[in-house]
């Protein structure tokens, strides 16, 4: 299992608030490379199989709503240590409680809308990373 790489997605409120430009900037900024990349929008069935994890909670629906409401980047990073460094780098889910500079503190409005997906482990960046992309859109 490959610990050097994760997943992210600048979700439909960062890319409906122009920050798409930003996100990059400060992700390459911290030393990671882009390895696959690209601009699409899920539909709600593809959004709820990439979240099928949290089917039985109780924010599953709205998540799947939010996820399938506007384009978002998809992107896999290369980086030693790639999960833990991403995790701090996106900072806290709740940006009010997200330390200065990271990403949520910076382009996050609220918990629900937060900007910035990030692989939790390195089995979920190997299992987000093929969701979105083959072997051949990686380089």
């Amino acid at each position: 299992m490959r610990t050097n790489r994760t997943f992210t997605m600048i979700k439909p409120d960062g890319v409906a608030n122009n920050y798409i430009g930003a996100i990059l900037n400060d992700i390459t900024a911290a030393g990671f490379k882009i390895i696959a990349m690209k601009y699409t929008q899920l539909s709600p069935s593809l959004a709820g199989k990439f979240y099928a994890i949290h089917a039985e909670r109780p924010f599953y629906n709205d998540l799947v709503s939010f996820m399938s409401s506007g384009p978002i980047v998809a992107a896999i990073l290369e980086k030693d240590n790639a999960v833990a460094d991403f995790r701090t780098l996106i900072g806290a889910t709740d940006p009010a409680k997200a330390d200065a500079g990271t990403l949520r503190n910076k382009y996050a409005a609220s918990m629900s809308e937060n900007a910035v997906h990030g692989s939790d482990s390195n089995a979920n960046a190997e299992i987000e990373s093929a969701f979105y992309f083959t072997a051949f859109e990686q380089f």
